[in-house]
């Protein structure tokens, strides 16, 4: 008979850790698919100009007010048109963390782990 093993209680809770594991990895791909298709939409110049963006962070639509195409505003309308686009990605990037920070809730990993790997 062997002895110092303890039973089995170590390979059933491996074997727990693994269903939990594997768990966590069909719910993380699950919400992969779903960022695909949860949209954000990033602003700026007080909504005249407004980027969507699937919330892995792919643009998908750009609205701009007609009434900043003034051609001596040329630049002031691309900043305002960048501004939007970076504020949907930032968007579309805290969206992302949170779902992914849903799936690792109660796994006892530590709080801002980006998953991932």
């Amino acid at each position: 008979m062997l002895k110092g093993l303890g039973g089995l209680g170590g390979l059933g809770d491996m074997a727990g850790m693994m269903k939990k594991a594997q768990e966590m990895q069909a719910r993380m791909a699950e919400v992969q698919e779903s960022l695909g298709s949860t949209m954000v939409t990033g602003e700026s110049g007080a909504g005249l100009v407004k980027a969507t963006a699937t919330a892995k962070g792919e643009l998908t639509a750009l609205d701009i007010d007609p009434s900043i195409f003034d051609p001596s505003e040329k630049e002031m309308v691309e900043d305002l048109i960048l501004a939007a686009i970076k504020d949907a990605q930032a968007k579309a990037s805290e969206t992302a963390q949170a779902k992914m920070a849903e799936v690792t809730e109660g796994l006892g990993l530590p709080a801002g782990m980006k998953l991932p790997f």
